[in-house]
């Protein structure tokens, strides 16, 4: 692996560490508190323009995040690909998109390139029941 390579690996991983700890020092905080549950938390998702607005945000950029990484990880032959999904999903998205991409960088220069692989039948429905739920979640935030 080059240095600019590794650099760029590093830089993923930071990028990773900061949003577990910028995502999860408020998730601890506000589940913290005995009145928020998790279905307060959903329901603060649309107290506000701004939330909605960020939250709508999130959800269509988690499902373009996770067609990406589901299509990139079977070009280049990365395993576990459904694991960074329900990561993105219930640890955060910005932590697990970055270590994504520095799985990928890993891969790809590996001594050992995969064959690429083609998407499945699991995929495929995965990949529409993501849709689905991002579509209605889009709208009841709205």
């Amino acid at each position: 692996m080059t240095t600019a390579k590794r650099v760029l690996c590093a830089f993923y991983a930071l990028i990773a560490l900061a949003a577990l700890y910028g995502t999860w020092s408020e998730n601890l905080a506000y589940v913290g508190s005995p009145s928020h549950t998790m279905g307060a938390f959903l329901s603060d998702l649309k107290v506000n323009p701004a939330s909605r607005s960020i939250s709508v945000d999130l959800v269509w950029f988690l499902l373009a995040a996770v067609f990406l990484m589901v299509l990139e990880a079977r070009r280049v032959g990365l395993r576990f690909v459904w694991a960074y999904v329900l990561f993105a999903y219930t640890i955060a998205i910005s932590v697990t998109f970055p270590l994504f991409l520095l799985a990928r960088e890993i891969r790809m220069a590996s001594a050992q390139p995969a064959a690429p692989q083609s998407l499945t039948i699991l995929d495929g429905i995965g990949l529409a029941a993501l849709t689905a739920l991002s579509l209605y979640l889009a709208i009841w935030l709205h």
